[in-house]
């Protein structure tokens, strides 16, 4: 039988997207860096969840870190490559919800990553 190998993706950050990870504890930086590697490759990783903001093809990474927790938000709406969409710390004080300027920066950066998809490798049908 033959397996056609996997094509690793190219990987595109929006925005402070990258600046705004390497700003997270190192173990932290390591674990969602591995993740991505993952999506890279075509996989999901185990800590992938849908995110709910915004239908099929976002996900979000969430990591927990001495009491603080962090996350990561991509899409893999595009065929030809990863959009990393947005990394931040969850300060929000209200439980597990995610603060609205978090969810506005996502859809807007989502936005941006279309744009830059459709100039980069042209329009998907």
């Amino acid at each position: 039988m033959n397996i056609p190998p996997r094509t690793e993706r190219p990987l595109h950050w929006v925005g402070s997207a990258k600046r705004n990870l390497l700003d997270f504890p190192e173990e932290v930086v390591d674990e969602f860096g591995y993740a991505l590697g993952v999506v890279q490759m075509g996989g999901q990783p185990p800590t992938a969840k849908h995110w709910k903001g915004e239908g099929t093809g976002v996900f979000e990474l969430v990591e927990d870190f001495l009491g603080d927790t962090y996350r990561v938000a991509y899409t893999v709406r595009f065929a030809k490559a990863v959009y990393v969409l947005h990394c931040f710390q969850k300060k929000s004080p209200s439980g597990i919800r995610t603060a609205k300027a978090d969810i506005d920066r996502i859809r807007e950066r989502l936005k941006t990553a279309r744009n830059d998809y459709e100039v980069r490798y042209g329009k998907e049908n």
